[in-house]
């Protein structure tokens, strides 16, 4: 092994923050900063290193001399080896301490951008059970746990239903508990599993690309509607109807039970024919009196009771008096724009996937919303003079662009309008940092609002207002 990657053991540091993707931060003693993946800000620890770069170590510690004040016993029996919910063993005021740190951090350093006071961090009510979309893999070769591999016993059954270990594209992590969805996820989950194993219905094996089983989507709405999406790797009619039938009787409730027959490599679903085997082939989530239709493809806030409160922080940050005309770009399936709709004149939305304009064409007609229009296309190429010349200068901008940002092409776009206010929803403050440093010279930030959406991980969504200099 090369010197660049020699493993080295370095004893008794101080974890002294948290942020850096969920890792723990350290310092060693000549300066250089080590990401520790298993330790919270306040543990004393001897970390032993797996890479090295040239100013900063990865780590995992290996003996704790001192355990954190800000530490918690972890609800899930998976943490740990599972990717999700990094910072369980936190307590929850803390993570949001950091949370709130690290977009600060972001802005200014990144951003290099003057901020006014900033808004505390708004936290989640519910800190476990929050998401109201789960997908889960099935595989015919689960992670094997330490224990069991020590223990030299032959393991017939390596069928799994969860999440993949991470870093490991075809190893499967078996999930008896997840503390993220309300119930009845976890026992549909574990139904799905029993009855598939105890009928002979194949797992799916990634290498081999082969089995029936691929996986389980399970989506649930706060109107109290379940929709579970099975994807099968080829059709076996008996044996599928079988499953989706014991399913739909155990669970008179779910409201939507669909599934997509998928032979390709992957097992993304949005190039995919979904069929309704029973009900609906959708449900209803409902904001404020406005209902929005969800399909099986549809892009939801997977935390629906936040994503209320993130959209009345961007309709305060609006400041809108009713006679404005607002762009939303990547509106999605247009949940900001109809939520901001009645305090505006009008409101045009853009986005890039056909299907969910689609659906916000159809919310919009659902809830009686006249003054909203919505456009599908590439931004950087939609969002250009003639679709300016053709629907108007915009007074208000709101965007919510994906984890990457605006395109450079985008935020020039902008600049060239110079609407009067921009709301800039982002989650992921180090590209709004960039986005916000390009605006500067025409800009000043006069609020900014960090929402958690996901407690028990590092994920937090920033709302920003910039106002005309």
């Amino acid at each position: 092994m090369g010197r660049k990657n020699r493993k080295v053991i370095l004893r008794e540091i101080e974890v002294i923050d948290a942020g850096a993707k969920g890792k723990a931060v350290a310092k060693a003693e000549d300066g250089k900063i080590v990401f520790i993946d298993n330790a919270v800000p306040g543990d004393i620890v001897d970390v032993q290193t797996f890479k090295k770069r040239k100013s900063y170590f990865y780590g995992s510690a290996i003996h704790f001399h001192k355990l954190s004040e800000k530490r918690t016993t972890p609800v899930c029996k998976h943490f740990g080896t599972c990717g999700g919910c990094k910072w369980q063993n936190m307590e929850y005021q803390f993570q949001l301490e950091y949370k709130q740190k690290e977009v600060e951090n972001n802005l200014r350093r990144l951003g290099k951008i003057e901020l006014p006071e900033v808004s505390p961090i708004l936290g989640s009510e519910k800190i476990y059970f929050y998401r109201n979309k789960m997908e889960f893999s099935f595989s015919d070769s689960r992670w094997l746990t330490q224990d069991e591999v020590d223990s030299g016993h032959d393991i017939s059954n390596r069928n799994a239903l969860g999440f993949h270990i991470p870093g490991m594209w075809d190893k499967i992590l078996d999930i008896e508990k997840c503390h993220l969805q309300e119930d009845p996820s976890n026992a549909i989950r574990n139904f799905v599993k029993i009855f598939a194993t105890e009928n002979d219905l194949d797992f799916f094996n990634t290498r081999n690309q082969e089995g029936l089983l691929r996986t389980l989507m399970i989506r649930t709405s706060s109107t109290g509607e379940i929709m579970v999406l099975i994807q099968f790797f080829k059709e076996d009619k008996e044996k599928r109807e079988l499953l989706l039938n014991a399913l739909a009787e155990k669970f008179p409730e779910i409201t939507s039970l669909q599934y997509v027959i998928n032979g390709k490599p992957n097992d993304t679903i949005y190039d995919q024919q979904v069929i309704c085997f029973k009900g609906r082939d959708h449900i209803f989530e409902e904001m404020e009196g406005l209902t929005f239709k969800i399909n099986a493809k549809s892009f939801y806030q997977t935390n629906s009771e936040q994503a209320y409160n993130l959209y009345k922080i961007t309709r305060e940050f609006a400041d809108l008096k009713g006679d404005e005309l607002v762009y939303d770009l990547y509106t999605g399936t247009g949940t900001i724009a109809q939520f901001v709709a009645k305090n505006a004149k009008k409101v045009v939305g853009v986005e890039a996937v056909p299907e969910a304009i689609k659906d916000a064409k159809e919310n919009a007609e659902r809830n009686g919303i006249t003054n909203t229009e919505f456009y599908v296309g590439d931004m950087r190429k939609v969002f250009n003079e003639s679709f300016i010349n053709k629907h108007g200068r915009p007074d208000v901008i709101i965007t919510d662009p994906p984890r990457d940002g605006m395109h450079k092409d985008v935020v020039a776009q902008i600049i060239g309008i110079l609407p009067e206010r921009i709301v800039y929803v982002s989650c992921n403050s180090a590209t709004q940092a960039r986005d916000l440093a390009m605006l500067d010279e025409h800009y000043k930030v006069t609020a900014t609002k960090a929402v958690d959406m996901f407690p028990q991980t590092h994920h937090v969504e920033n709302v920003v207002r910039l106002e005309r200099r």
